[in-house]
């Protein structure tokens, strides 16, 4: 590979573990592709075993038990189209398979910052000018990398397609079944009822998210804050502009951290996206609600230790590493506890004035989905929508 030395300059990337990390990459095979990336990731670098066919069989079969159940108890079909398939995969295969999903909603990260040139009779520092250079070259296999980095970290904690609730193409569900086993493992639960509630979980989100109105809202509002980053190259060069690498350790350290995904979201983020955040999580709030209430009513009757599980497994959903955290925000996504409780109000609200089948009023169309207001205050709701309490 081509050394990116300045004459007369020591390599600034010496001893950067992010920027050393990308280096390497543009080793003598070229940079990996994405996919490559997110499985490397998704395995932390340890080879992992074929999901067992037996397990493959009985998560079919749990599958199939909560299709039934869902429809029955929501009126929502599980598939769009035939029949509805659950895959078990290992992270490595749910993280290459989710990729092309999840890819649209990195896009941003594929536009690297536009650049200008410097003119040419300002006096321009050497060093910020082949940093300058550096980074435009390096662009490209940041975003591949970067998009893949952030697939293979959904892959080591989630359970299945829908620990986001992000809306799939087509019938199938992604399990990660050596998560879901771990969990179980970790938590002493009966694996069987850990798998049975997952698929519950997966069925009851594929089926909301796969009504035709809650699905292109969705997607219009992914999409639409996956549009609204703005890669100001002024933004980078500003920061760019405050390190030296005279200063040493201390300096190379400050870099490091600029150059995080976590500090070039904050830059990028556009008040487009600041005006459209409401809505967004005002459905994914309603989502979520109706999803968690759902699995209440069906789970206590089908699962024997499902408090327990259920105590767990919403408990984890909420508490996320700061890099996990930060995979939801690239996307327009924060489930924090806030938001689930905000859905789980809104749900109660109306059930209590209305009955829980007025819940079934927000499938009808897109009319019919509340308001960031209305998630706040249901009984605006269902006044809008003209159920009352007698209804």
């Amino acid at each position: 590979m081509e050394d990116f030395d300045p004459p007369g300059a020591e390599n600034p990337f010496s001893g950067l573990p992010f920027l050393s990390d990308i280096v390497r990459a543009l080793g003598s095979q070229g940079a990996q592709s994405a996919r490559q990336v997110a499985m490397a990731v998704a395995t932390e670098g340890v080879s992992e075993p074929n999901v067992d066919p037996v397990v493959r069989i009985e998560f079919e079969s749990l599958a199939r038990v909560a299709e039934l159940h869902i429809a029955e108890h929501t009126g929502l079909p599980p598939s769009r189209e035939g029949s509805l398939v659950v895959e078990p995969l290992t992270r490595a295969g749910w993280a290459a398979r989710s990729l092309d999903a999840l890819r649209p909603l990195l896009g941003v990260l594929a536009e690297p910052p536009s650049t200008k040139r410097a003119d040419p009779d300002e006096e321009s520092d050497g060093s910020t000018a082949w940093f300058s250079e550096v980074m435009a070259t390096l662009a490209p296999l940041m975003a591949e990398m970067t998009a893949g980095t952030l697939v293979g970290r959904l892959a080591i904690r989630s359970l299945g397609s829908y620990d986001l609730p992000i809306p799939r193409d087509d019938d199938r569900i992604l399990l990660v079944a050596p998560n879901i086993a771990s969990f179980a493992e970790d938590w002493s639960l009966p694996t069987e009822e850990v798998r049975l509630w997952v698929c519950l979980h997966e069925v009851a989100h594929h089926a909301v998210l796969g009504v035709p109105h809650v699905r292109a809202a969705m997607n219009n509002l992914l999409a639409s804050h996956a549009a609204g980053f703005r890669n100001d190259p002024s933004v980078l060069e500003e920061r760019l502009g405050e390190f030296d690498p005279a200063t040493g350790p201390e300096g190379l350290a400050s870099l490091q951290q600029l150059l995080e995904p976590e500090s070039v979201l904050s830059a990028v983020r556009s008040p487009e996206q600041l005006a459209l955040l409401p809505r967004l999580e005002a459905l994914v709030a309603v989502v979520i609600g109706f999803v968690d209430h759902t699995m209440d009513r069906i789970g206590d009757g089908l699962i024997a230790s499902y408090p327990m599980v259920t105590e767990a497994l919403r408990r984890r959903r909420v508490t996320t590493d700061p890099t996990d955290r930060f995979v939801e925000r690239i996307l327009g996504l924060d489930l924090t506890q806030d938001q689930v409780d905000r859905g789980a109000r809104f749900v109660a609200g109306v059930v209590e004035r209305a009955g829980p089948k007025a819940l079934d009023r927000l499938w009808v169309d897109g009319t019919c989905l509340p308001t960031p207001n209305e998630v706040d205050a249901p009984g605006l709701w269902l006044a809008r929508i003209h159920l009352d309490s007698d209804s």
